[in-house]
């Protein structure tokens, strides 16, 4: 599995930035994911940004001028930037879109992850980076997601405070009114919670309230605070349903010592919210080979296989 966060992201335009050319005079994101490198490519060249929808309309803003716009007059040279490139369809549809400037303006297109396959879909990249691949600022809408554990609190939501984890009335506040924090917009394999399995009712109607969509919720089953605080679980409680499956490929945690102990207890990944690490020091080979890291020719293979043999299977009606 191949991660890269937003340090990694930044990281990476800083160490490549020299393979661009320095004149150009206007720096193009394209929606949603390529306007953060965008951003970050205008903030160190000293260069106007805009969208491509914007750039259309004739509507820039000048680094560094807060509400500014830039008036058009003297741009020439001009690079869209998306962060990554797979396929080469949404670049082809960014060139379409900008069929029509061709002629008034000379413009390259950059990628700052490219596939191995497709260097050459671009005029610049700066880090080829293989599937299978995520990246922080989209892997809570990944699918990926659908065949995940998750973590509710410091995840879904905000960690409960000292004086609202009273396994109370104040619990049960919290419960039901805890401030969200990142909501997928993809369904959610299972979510496993620490949270004592008398508070379903609660949590459930939490979840409900915020959207979250969902196959399974494991909760633990102990009676009390008291009886969880002794049996000081929560890292093996989860390990041991992200592990009990093979079909289970991350697990999403809060917390980064328990993120690090459920990847020591299953070797399979684990993403940290609290600093958006991908945890993955302990792997299995059976992972490795599933997920493409181990011998990526063999899961291609195994992928074009069982495409071809649902292709070949008759439809169900």
């Amino acid at each position: 599995m191949n991660y890269r966060n937003i340090d990694d992201l930044n990281h990476c335009i800083l160490q490549h930035l020299s393979i661009l050319p320095r004149d150009f005079d206007l720096i193009v994101g394209v929606p949603r994911s390529g306007m953060f490198p965008a951003n970050l490519l205008a903030l160190y060249l000293n260069l106007p940004v805009t969208d491509i929808d914007s750039f259309r309309n004739g509507h820039i803003y000048q680094a560094g001028e807060r509400g500014k716009t830039f008036n058009m007059t003297g741009i020439r040279k001009v690079l869209v930037v998306d962060d990554s490139i797979s396929s080469g369809n949404a670049m082809n549809k960014c060139r379409i879109l900008l069929q029509d400037l061709k002629d008034s303006y000379e413009i390259k297109y950059c990628a700052i992850y490219s596939t191995p396959e497709n260097t050459k879909s671009v005029d610049y990249h700066f880090e080829i980076l293989s599937y299978p691949r995520f990246f922080q600022w989209n892997i809570m809408n990944h699918s990926i997601l659908q065949k995940s554990c998750m973590d509710i609190d410091g995840v879904l939501c905000a960690d409960p405070t000292p004086e609202e984890n009273d396994d109370g009335e104040k619990y049960r506040h919290f419960l039901l009114n805890a401030p969200p924090l990142f909501i997928p917009k993809v369904t959610i394999g299972t979510l496993v919670t620490s949270r004592l399995e008398k508070y379903r009712p609660e949590t459930e109607a939490w979840l409900r309230k915020n959207h979250v969509k969902y196959n399974k919720l494991v909760m633990l089953d102990l009676p009390d605070m008291a009886a969880r605080q002794r049996a000081n679980c929560h890292a093996s409680f989860k390990a041991k349903e992200y592990g009990s499956s093979t079909d289970y490929m991350l697990f999403v945690e809060s917390s980064m010592p328990q993120a690090v102990e459920i990847n020591r207890l299953t070797k399979k990944p684990v993403l940290c919210t609290e600093t958006f690490r991908m945890i993955y020091e302990s792997k299995s080979l059976y992972y490795n080979l599933k997920s493409g890291e181990t011998c990526p020719w063999l899961r291609r293979f195994m992928i074009r296989v069982r495409n071809r043999l649902r292709a070949l299977s008759p439809s169900k009606k």
